[in-house]
């Protein structure tokens, strides 16, 4: 596969009632990790330090424009702070797929001194199954 620009990307989001949304044309960036946790195993004969990978995680943040029309990112986001819902999130760019099971602990608008109104809401992990991409 060529290198690639980061064009052409779309993200569905579950809703609260668990409907799945896609709001790609509200959401103007994202940025997501899935580090793992790490247990230093170094014993005292090592000269160089020896690792073990733990649990892993998913974090991410999606940044977009307020848009309070049926079924767009306002509506996905608007009962963050009411309930406790996980939430299937999946994120695909050029047939690669990345879908997880997400808890938002956040929806935070504002707006700008040139009168942008804007969003943000982060995710975390919230499920047993390790996030990894499929094609």
């Amino acid at each position: 596969m060529a290198k690639e620009s980061g064009l052409g990307f779309t993200a569905a989001i579950d809703d609260a009632g668990g409907t799945v949304r896609t709001i790609s044309n509200d959401i103007t960036g994202l940025t997501w990790q899935m580090p793992s946790a790490e247990q230093d195993i170094t014993g005292l004969t090592s000269s160089a330090r020896e690792r073990l990978l733990l649990l892993a995680d998913f974090t991410f943040t999606l940044t977009g424009v307020f848009n309070a029309a049926s079924n767009q990112s306002h509506d996905v986001f608007k009962a963050v702070n009411l309930t406790s819902v996980t939430r299937t999130c999946t994120l695909t760019h050029s047939l690669q797929i990345l879908e997880t099971e997400c808890l938002f602990n956040d929806y935070a608008i504002a707006r700008g001194g040139d009168g942008s109104l804007i969003w943000t809401a982060p995710g975390e992990l919230n499920e047993t199954v390790v996030p990894a991409w499929t094609t």
